[in-house]
């Protein structure tokens, strides 16, 4: 098939640092290239990939050091590169939510979107519906929540390339916290209920320009105590090694989480997840198996002091079983084909 991947362009495919749907969309690329298709990749031109790559931007926007930078601006172009080269693919694979919905309503039965964020946000619904002939991707079934009568056809969970993934014995002295300073995220959370448990956590997370103020008046003055390390954000290499020798995994969110793609990459090293019952994560870790679903915050600190009594052979062969590129991209492939043929 000829496929085209349309990706944000707020990070590069794949991310320099962090960016977990950019980091999915350059897997499923990849992947569906050494399948045999004929892809097409809409990024910024600092991505790297073995498909056709068109460059929309000359450099991914989070990252650029140009001290203006309108996103809209590059958005709405590429946008208008799909539409002009639209009859060139026999599908097109959005991840960019609803913003190609007014321009390509001719193909739209044939443009698939999945939709990486939170949907529980004013406006969505009443969009959704009215954009109906647009077929939905959901990457875990309670994404759907908030939009019950989008035209949903599919939930597709994220998959990893797993033989990037090297499970490690989890020999370190500590617990992480992952990705996104953020007060949905609650290092704050991770903070106090480690400290409760008695040890060390290590945050390995990005603070964006909107979170700042919660970084500086909530999270860091709790970094200013013991057993706590900030080490910000990390790249591929450094987050493996974290993963590899981590007793597990905090992920003590109160939101509702599309995925959670920190979850299945710290199971594939081996490592445990400790999360709470919010959005996604009943999909993504078996309670007691491969990591513990709380429903409160005493229930984290309980649950770190139990964590040794779970096999690091068990989350590993979970994902692979469950969370693989080539599932993913299998699925993906059922899709584009129920496209052409309605």
């Amino acid at each position: 098939m000829r496929i085209a991947q349309a990706a944000p362009l707020h990070e590069s495919i794949p991310p320099m640092l962090y960016g977990g749907t950019e980091r999915v969309v350059s897997w499923l690329t990849e992947e569906l290239v050494r399948r045999g298709h004929e892809v097409t990749l809409f990024a910024s031109a600092d991505s790297r990939t073995a498909a056709k790559l068109v460059p929309v931007t000359e450099q991914a926007q989070r990252l650029n050091p140009a001290e203006r930078i309108d996103g809209l601006a590059s958005q709405q172009l590429l946008i208008g590169m799909l539409q002009q080269q639209r009859t060139e693919f026999d599908v097109i694979h959005s991840h960019l939510d609803y913003l190609p919905f007014a321009a390509l309503q001719e193909v739209a039965h044939r443009v698939v979107t999945t939709l990486h964020g939170r949907l529980d946000l004013d406006g969505l619904r009443p969009l959704y519906k009215f954009h109906s002939a647009y077929p939905l991707v959901s990457v875990s079934d309670a994404q759907r929540a908030h939009l019950p009568d989008a035209n949903w056809i599919a939930t597709v969970h994220h998959g990893l390339p797993l033989e990037q993934y090297e499970p490690g014995p989890g020999c370190g002295d500590y617990f992480v916290f992952l990705g996104r300073i953020s007060p949905e995220k609650r290092p704050d959370v991770a903070i106090e209920v480690a400290r409760k448990a008695g040890v060390r956590l290590v945050i390995a997370a990005k603070v964006d320009p909107v979170d700042q103020v919660y970084f500086e008046q909530v999270v860091e003055p709790l970094l200013k105590g013991p057993s706590v390390e900030f080490i910000g954000e990390v790249d591929e290499e450094g987050k493996a090694e974290l993963l590899r020798d981590a007793r597990g995994l905090l992920f003590p969110i109160l939101w509702p989480e599309p995925f959670g793609l920190a979850m299945i990459e710290a199971m594939a090293f081996g490592t445990p997840v400790i999360t709470r019952r919010c959005g996604s994560t009943p999909e993504i870790v078996a309670h007691g198996q491969v990591g513990y679903i709380c429903d409160t915050d005493e229930e984290l600190v309980s649950a770190i002091k139990k964590v040794e009594a779970l096999d690091r052979a068990d989350c590993r062969r979970w994902v692979e079983e469950r969370f693989s590129v080539s599932r993913m991209a299998a699925e993906y492939e059922q899709i584009y084909a129920a496209l052409l043929a309605a």
